[in-house]
């Protein structure tokens, strides 16, 4: 079977599903620190955090869109080591402004 007959069945749905879903979560994260900063007291150090948060956001939104559209072939590309590096990155970094907003 040649690459132009494969059939991917719905692991590309699946896969497209599950970015879909992983940017939610993301979402929330940065709405949830976001009413943290404007309820907590908003202080500097807590806005810087939530300003970087939404970088950080705004950079997985970026690649999970980028690998969301790049599901619709019949062969999608895998995930390039910038991308992955990055997603790992935005979601430490999330993590970690999660935690400096709270002390």
């Amino acid at each position: 079977m040649s690459a132009a007959e494969r059939d991917p069945g719905l692991q590309p749905e699946r896969t497209r599903l599950a970015w879909r879903r992983t940017t939610l979560s993301c979402t929330v994260v940065a709405l949830l620190a976001g009413k943290q900063a404007l309820h907590g007291g908003a202080s500097p150090a807590g806005i810087v955090a939530l300003s970087l948060s939404v970088l950080a956001w705004l950079g997985f939104l970026r690649v999970a869109n980028r690998r969301v559209q790049g599901m619709g072939t019949a062969r999608p590309q895998q995930l390039g080591a910038r991308e992955a590096l990055m997603t790992a990155a935005c979601t430490v970094a999330l993590a970690v402004f999660a935690v400096a907003m709270l002390f």
